[in-house]
Formats: structure tokens, C-alpha cells, sequence
């Protein structure tokens, strides 16, 4: 299994990854990439990564939907990075062919930082 570490540098962040997860698997063998992250306050996604304001306004919706200064029973005052996370997901299944991602023309693969700044980990599967 392979792992990267990122760096995200504020509490609430979309970063794209697309990148370093490219280089983790360029030119292993497979059909489809697995990723993971083991953290219960950050979520993988994938959507556009050409215009900056797509991942803006998705931060913003979430933001809505769950506001940081609710009333949570969670005593950390995080809970709302954990609701976030859960509507996200922590994992992503992408298909892989020639030793590279196979994505959309828009699209690219973001770790979605809600309790940061932190370094999280992707473990990264390729599965055949």
C-alpha cells in the first residue's frame, strides 16, 4: 500500500491532490486506485479542479449546511468537521489504465480539510 502525506494550511480547506496521487501511481500496474483517508475530520472528493470557485462555492454550501457555531453535543467544537466529513466520504474508487489516472477533463481529486491546519494521510491501493 502507498500513503501521502498532505500539508493543508488553514481550518477549512479544499487542496487539491490530483497531482502527488498521479505520481504515487505512475506506472504501477492495475484497473482502479483506491484511496482512504483514516481521518474522521477530513473527506477525498472529486470534482472540478479547473476553475477555483467550483471548490469556493462547495465550501461555502457545506458551510450552510452545517455551520461551525451550532449547537452540537460534540464538546471538541468540531463536530460540524465531522458531519462534513461524513457527507464527503473518506474514500474514492478511480479507474486506472496505462499506468495513469482516468478523470474527467475537469476533474481532479481533493482531500477536503475540515479541522485543520493538520497533515493528514492518503493510503493509496492499486487493485487489479
Amino acid at each position: 500500500m502507498l500513503e501521502i502525506k498532505v500539508r493543508t494550511a488553514s481550518r477549512v480547506e479544499a487542496r487539491s491532490i490530483t497531482a502527488e496521487v498521479a505520481q504515487a501511481v505512475k506506472n504501477k500496474e492495475g484497473t482502479l486506485v483506491y484511496l482512504f483517508t483514516p481521518h474522521t475530520t477530513c473527506g477525498l472528493l472529486i470534482n472540478e479542479d479547473a476553475d477555483p470557485a467550483v471548490m469556493s462555492d462547495i465550501m461555502d454550501a457545506l458551510d450552510r449546511l452545517v455551520p461551525r457555531n451550532h449547537s452540537y453535543k460534540h464538546a471538541e467544537g468540531n463536530a460540524d468537521a465531522h458531519i462534513k466529513s461524513s457527507l464527503t466520504g473518506h474514500s474514492l474508487l478511480v479507474p486506472f489504465s496505462g499506468g495513469r489516472l482516468v478523470l474527467g477533463t475537469w476533474q481532479g481529486i481533493f482531500l477536503m480539510e475540515f479541522d485543520g491546519p493538520r497533515e493528514r494521510k492518503v493510503h493509496i491501493a492499486v487493485l487489479r
